[in-house]
């Protein structure tokens, strides 16, 4: 399968429109072997007239073609690359756009070495102006190598501890480590979610003992205002704090942020359980509002971890005023949510321990005598 390509960037519209329409059509409905064709119409349908006003052809070409090869049944390697090339340098604005989404491309196919060469070969392209108004792109090239760096690193360094010490092997491992370090350090720098930087990053500070660094990063990632909110942020930090023995203070404090951007998080079923484990009463009362608030979320609602430390402090009698305050903003939509006659015949079905945790919960709070709390205890 070819496409037939020409350095022209001029179509008749209406011819446009048809071939555009088309190839939309047949993309939506996954027949890549009719878009092809249709692509192929479109690209020979190109005339020189420069009497009218450019309509961005050569970028058109490049998205739809990249995408119709990537699905194409009798699409290759090859074949896309031999394509991708003229993409490359039929508009120098988009070079180094085009040089990334051939190197995802080749790493998808598990071409490692051909997308780093094809990354190196991106980051020497130097072109006036345009190197400058490409910065950005620039910058993502350079991350992706040090991306790949760290796998080479990261391969070396199984080699090492498995096969013991070797001077070879750690010499490579080392300069993968600089290289990696150089580029992923600049990346990290820039206000964005760049979690899986950050992760190879820290993963080679670590190794090499640096943990003041390590923990300058994630501190740096998790709480400089200039970057998103992102949770992974903190799961990263908390991470690291926990392997490395940090005081539970510290670790509340980190989970105290994740649970106000993501209350429904995994790792609240830890903050309630080192909350619950606290001498300070407003911890433990902070920890029933979080195990109650990760509740309110479908992601929760079987979740036998989460049911079984609210079952456990539900049991304690000297906490039914704090109980009261969080059944009452739930009490009109919790019973429907969560204690429903479908629910308890799905739960007891499914998963036994799950339903004899909501059934204590629900007892206390429906109350015993409640139609809805007898549902849970049919079988």
């Amino acid at each position: 399968m070819r496409f037939q390509f020409c350095a022209i960037t001029r179509v008749e519209p209406k011819c446009k429109e048809l071939c555009l329409s088309f190839i939309q059509d047949a993309m939506l409905q996954k027949q890549w072997k009719r878009a092809a064709e249709f692509l192929t119409f479109y690209v020979e349908s190109l005339e020189k007239d420069f009497s009218r006003e450019p309509v961005g052809a050569s970028e058109i070409i490049w998205r739809i073609g990249s995408e119709i090869l990537r699905h194409h049944p009798d699409s290759s390697v090859k074949e896309f690359n031999t394509f991708i090339e003229p993409m490359k340098t039929l508009s120098v604005k988009r070079y180094l756009k085009v040089c990334l989404e051939h190197a995802f491309y080749l790493l998808h196919n598990g071409l490692i070495d051909e997308a780093y060469q094809n990354l190196s070969l991106a980051e020497s392209w130097r072109f006036g102006e345009q190197t400058v108004i490409q910065d950005k792109e620039l910058k993502l090239i350079q991350a992706y190598m040090g991306l790949l760096d760290y796998y080479k690193w990261s391969k070396q360094k199984n080699i090492l501890l498995e096969d013991g010490k070797y001077l070879s092997v750690e010499q490579e491992m080392h300069s993968c480590f600089r290289k990696a370090a150089v580029n992923l350090k600049e990346i990290i720098k820039i206000p964005g979610v760049w979690d899986q930087f950050v992760k190879c990053y820290v993963d080679m500070l670590e190794f090499y003992g640096d943990h003041n660094e390590a923990r300058q990063v994630l501190n740096e990632y998790a709480y400089n205002p200039k970057f998103p909110a992102n949770p992974n942020a903190h799961v990263y930090l908390y991470q690291f704090l926990k392997r490395h023995g940090e005081s539970k203070k510290s670790l509340i404090s980190v989970l105290k942020i994740l649970h106000d951007i993501v209350p429904s998080h995994e790792l609240m079923i830890d903050f309630n359980t080192m909350l619950q484990k606290s001498k300070k009463r407003k911890r433990r009362r902070l920890g029933l509002e979080v195990i109650f608030t990760a509740l309110d979320y479908a992601g929760c609602k079987e979740n036998v971890k989460a049911w079984s430390c609210l079952a456990r402090q539900v049991k304690q009698i000297k906490h039914l005023a704090w109980i009261k305050q969080e059944w009452n903003s739930r009490k009109d939509w919790w019973p429907a949510f969560h204690f429903s006659h479908y629910l308890a015949k799905k739960n007891w079905q499914e998963n036994e321990s799950l339903s004899y945790e909501k059934a204590l919960v629900a007892g206390i709070l429906l109350g015993r005598g409640n139609t809805k709390f007898s549902f849970l205890f049919t079988t």
